[in-house]
Order: structure tokens, then sequence, then C-alpha cells
């Protein structure tokens, strides 16, 4: 395969794909300075699984050399979109040697939905690698960087019943006092989404942590919770 082949593809239909009108409203959107070629996400999925077909990658190696190509060189947002698209092949799945990309995605992305689109690619390699990844994770939830904080508390997003409470408590905790916005934000979707597996665990973590969470972390994390 060549990796140069399958970026260029990737690179072409996208732009093929385009939509100027739509292109200026999803830069507006995003509040992004990169701008964007219109298309929508899924067909940006659409596109890089066609490619990826005709241009299978060989190894993880030329894989990750094809996602860094695409994500340092973008131009377009799309283009991100592709590599992080690209991250999702089986053969990466819970692989370490991902971790660096995911750590480089997270910390020059810098928005919630680039950050956001590696949390269950960081998810797969906790559940592979709990020995590697808890400490890492824990470390990251005290990060100077506000991303790489909320990837720490997104990260158990897809665990369900698998999902690290003590973990999940930590990270959390760690950032209970965080006025940013999309901290608060993450915290609630957590434990939203983990109450859909526990509702009486997540229950009694807002009610042990009432005063010290946000009011925006407390409405979003008991949205589902039976009354």
């Amino acid at each position: 395969m060549s990796t140069a082949a399958l970026v260029e593809s990737i690179r072409t239909r996208l732009r093929a794909a385009g939509d100027a009108e739509r292109a200026r409203g999803a830069q507006a959107y995003m509040k992004s300075e990169m701008p964007s070629h219109g298309v929508r996400v899924p067909e940006v999925r659409r596109i890089v699984s066609s490619v990826v077909k005709e241009f299978p990658p060989s190894s993880p190696e030329e894989l990750r050399t094809a996602v860094l190509t695409l994500w340092r060189e973008a131009v377009v947002r799309e283009e991100r979109y592709a590599a992080i698209d690209l991250t999702g092949l089986r053969m990466v799945k819970g692989d370490l040697g991902m971790l660096p990309i995911y750590e480089e995605i997270i910390r020059t992305g810098a928005w919630w939905d680039l950050v956001d689109g590696v949390s269950h690619r960081i998810c797969a390699l906790l559940l592979a690698h709990r020995d590697v990844m808890t400490p890492l994770l824990l470390r990251w939830a005290n990060d100077a960087d506000m991303w790489i904080r909320r990837a720490a508390i997104t990260a158990q997003l897809g665990a369900k019943s698998t999902t690290d409470t003590e973990l999940l408590a930590q990270v959390i905790t760690a950032n209970m006092a965080d006025n940013e916005f999309f901290i608060r934000k993450a915290i609630g979707w957590a434990l939203r989404e983990y109450s859909k597996t526990d509702p009486d665990w997540v229950r009694g973590f807002v009610e042990e942590n009432l005063v010290a969470l946000s009011p925006l972390s407390r409405r979003e994390a008991t949205r589902l919770l039976p009354a």
C-alpha cells in the first residue's frame, strides 16, 4: 500500500464532496480558524472507509504514518476528522503504539470535536492495558492541559459494566473545582453515561459530592436517573 496514495485519495474525495455554503457555517459553528470543505461527518467516514478498501494499510506502522500525515498537514477540518477515522481500523484497536498519536490529537486539536473523537480509542486501550492506562489517566486528570483532563474524564464512556468506578471517581474528583465549561460538561456526561449501567452508583456519587459538583455537572449526571 502506498501511504501517499491513501492520503491523497482521501484529500481528493473530500474536496470533491465539499459544499462551500455549508463550509462557511461549519467553520463558524466550530469557532475554528481552520477552514472546512463543508462535508458532513457521516460522509467523511464513508469516504475514509471507501479509500481504505482501495488502499488498505499493510501494517500498523503504515497506518500511523497515514494518520499523522493527514493530521499534521491538514488544511481543512475534515482532513483531521479523516485522520481520526483511520485510527478506528481494527488492526490498531487496543494498540499502545497509538497512544502518542491520540495524545498529539488531543493536545494539538484542542477542541471538543477532535478531542472527543478519540475517547473511544482511549477506552479500548484502557480495557486492553489497565496496568498502563490507569496510572496514565490519573496523571492526565491532573494535567495542565484542559483537553487532556477532559480526555481522562471521558475515557470510560464506552466501558459500561467494565467501568473502573474507582478510576472514574478519581478523575472526576480531581476536576470538580474546575470552572471550565468543557470540564464540567465532561463530568456530567461521564456520569450520565455510566448511569445507564449503574444508576445507584451515580446517584450515590452525586449525593456524596453534592456541594463540590457544579450545577451543570449535577444536572447532566442525573438527567437519566429515575425520579
